[in-house]
C-alpha cells in the first residue's frame, strides 16, 4: 500500500513539474518573425548599362528566452548575392532602465531609417551609411533608457572588435562608441554619437584607424518625416578625412484603403562627401527624387517605388572607381515587402 502511495505521489509531483514547464513554456521562450524582401532594377543613364538585382532578403527572429532575457537573429539571405549573418545576440534587463546587449548587433552611430532596408526612403542609401564603416560589428554594449524624463533620453556605451561583421580576430586595441539620443520617433528626435575605430589590416597587429563623429535631427509624424545628419571621418592612419552630410524628407497622402495601393509618397533628398576640404566645392554631390507608391496601411513600409539621382562629381573619390556605374545618373524602381 505504501508502495503504490509513494508511486502515485511521485507521479502526481513529475505530473505538476511537466504541466508547470508546459504552462511557462506558452510564454517563454517566445518568438516573433519577421523579414524584409528587396529587389531592383537600376539604369545608369550616363552609360547606358542596367541590371536586376535582389538587393535584400533578410529574416529576423526575436523574443524572450524568460523575463528580462532577450534575444535576436537576423540574416541576410542574399546581399548582392552573398549570405550574411547580420544580428546575433543576447540582451538582459538589468533594472527597468538599463540594459545590456552582448554578440553582433548595429553600431550605435548610424540611424537605422538610413541603413535599414525596410525603413529606408530611397531605394539607395545616403553617402555616410554607406560608405564610411560597416554598420555592424561584434561586441558588448550598455543602454540607459530615461523615458520617463521631460525630454526622453537614451545613452549608450559600446565596444566592439572593430572589424565588422562575422570577424572576430585577436587584436590589442579594442573599438568604442557613444550616442547619445534625445527625442523620441514621433515629434522632434536628435543624437550625438561618436566612434573610435580601430581595424585590422592585412599587417599583422597594425590597424587602420579612424574617429567618426557626427550629429543628426530629426522631425516625424505618421504621415510624414524630415531628417538630416552630418558625420566626419577623421583618418589618423593615412589622412584621408571624409566629410558627409544630407537633408531628406517625405509625405505619404491616403488613398482610399480598398486600393491596393493605399499611399502616395513624394521624397526628395540632397547629399554630398567630401575629401578636399580645401578645394572649395565638395566633391561629390548627389539630388534623389522619388516617388513611392504605399502598399500597406502604415507609410514608409511595403512599398513600390521609382527614384532618379543625379550625381554632381568634382573629384572622383576611390569609392566610385570600382566601375562606370557607381557615380552615374541613375532611374531605380524599387519593390519592397515587409513582413
Amino acid at each position: 500500500m505504501r508502495k503504490h502511495l509513494f508511486s502515485a505521489l511521485i507521479f502526481i509531483t513529475l505530473s505538476t513539474c511537466v504541466l508547470a514547464q508546459e504552462n511557462d513554456s506558452i510564454r517563454y521562450p517566445n518568438f516573433k518573425f519577421g523579414g524584409v524582401l528587396k529587389s531592383k532594377y537600376e539604369w545608369a543613364t550616363d552609360v547606358n548599362t542596367s541590371r536586376f538585382v535582389i538587393r535584400n532578403s533578410r529574416l529576423e527572429i526575436e523574443g524572450d528566452i524568460k523575463p528580462k532575457l532577450h534575444y535576436k537573429a537576423k540574416v541576410e539571405l542574399s546581399d548582392e548575392g552573398e549570405f550574411k549573418v547580420l544580428d546575433a545576440y543576447g540582451a538582459y534587463d538589468a533594472t527597468e532602465n538599463l540594459s545590456l546587449k552582448v554578440g553582433q548587433f548595429s553600431l550605435p552611430l548610424f540611424n537605422s531609417y538610413i541603413t535599414d532596408p525596410g525603413t529606408m526612403m530611397f531605394a539607395n542609401r545616403a553617402f555616410l551609411g554607406k560608405y564610411f564603416v560597416s554598420s555592424r560589428d561584434i561586441g558588448l554594449m550598455a543602454t540607459y533608457n530615461a523615458k520617463q524624463l521631460p525630454i526622453p533620453t537614451k545613452l549608450e556605451l559600446a565596444v566592439f572588435n572593430g572589424n565588422s561583421t562575422n570577424n572576430s580576430k585577436w587584436s590589442s586595441k579594442q573599438s568604442y562608441a557613444g550616442r547619445l539620443t534625445l527625442g523620441k520617433m514621433q515629434g522632434w528626435r536628435s543624437s550625438f554619437k561618436v566612434y573610435d575605430n580601430y581595424r585590422l589590416t592585412d599587417v599583422p597587429d597594425e590597424f587602420q584607424h579612424y574617429l567618426m563623429y557626427g550629429a543628426d535631427l530629426r522631425y516625424g509624424k505618421e504621415k510624414w518625416k524630415v531628417e538630416s545628419e552630418v558625420m566626419m571621418r577623421e583618418d589618423k592612419t593615412n589622412d584621408y578625412d571624409l566629410l558627409s552630410a544630407y537633408i531628406q524628407g517625405g509625405y505619404a497622402f491616403a488613398l482610399d484603403e480598398k486600393n491596393i495601393v493605399k499611399h502616395i509618397i513624394p521624397a526628395a533628398r540632397y547629399d554630398f562627401m567630401d575629401q578636399n576640404r580645401n578645394e572649395g566645392n565638395f566633391d561629390v554631390q548627389r539630388l534623389s527624387l522619388g516617388l513611392g507608391f504605399g502598399l500597406s496601411n502604415l507609410p514608409f513600409q511595403s512599398i513600390l517605388r521609382v527614384d532618379y539621382e543625379w550625381y554632381f562629381t568634382n573629384n572622383q573619390l576611390v569609392f566610385f572607381q570600382e566601375n562606370e556605374e557607381m557615380d552615374s545618373d541613375k532611374l531605380s524602381v524599387e519593390l519592397v515587402f515587409m513582413f
